[in-house]
């Protein structure tokens, strides 16, 4: 008989309001191809020879005015969230980000590791 879970799966953040951080995040969330839809060679002009080299310092400080205490404004909801739907089902519910360090990768592994091996994935963005 099979286990199931519950994989959620968010968008992503970076990991501080550090520039660096920022910029790992942003040069992964923006060369997915169905991010910025154009060729790879325009992508990465766009991207790493303009992009990151101007926008991580300005979104850095947009990241600092909204960053909570616990982190990520869209990391600590996602956590809280699913923490509520953990409360309410008797299968084990994982956390997992499309960008950023909470990788799906290892959502699933969580998962895994519980014996699961059939997942709902329930994406938390409207795309």
């Amino acid at each position: 008989m099979s286990k199931k879970g519950v994989l959620m799966v968010n968008l992503g953040s970076p990991d501080s309001t550090d520039p660096k951080d920022v910029k790992r995040y942003l040069d992964e969330f923006l060369m997915d191809p169905r991010v910025i839809d154009v060729p790879r060679w325009a992508r990465i002009l766009l991207v790493r020879g303009i992009i990151l080299n101007t926008r991580p310092k300005k979104s850095a400080e947009a990241y600092s005015k909204i960053w909570w205490e616990e982190g990520s404004p869209l990391i600590v909801l996602s956590e809280r969230l699913q923490a509520k739907v953990q409360n309410h089902l008797n299968i084990p519910v994982a956390l997992a980000m499309r960008y950023g360090s909470m990788t799906i990768k290892d959502g699933m592994q969580q998962l895994v590791d519980q014996g699961v091996d059939e997942v709902l994935v329930i994406p938390l963005y409207p795309q």
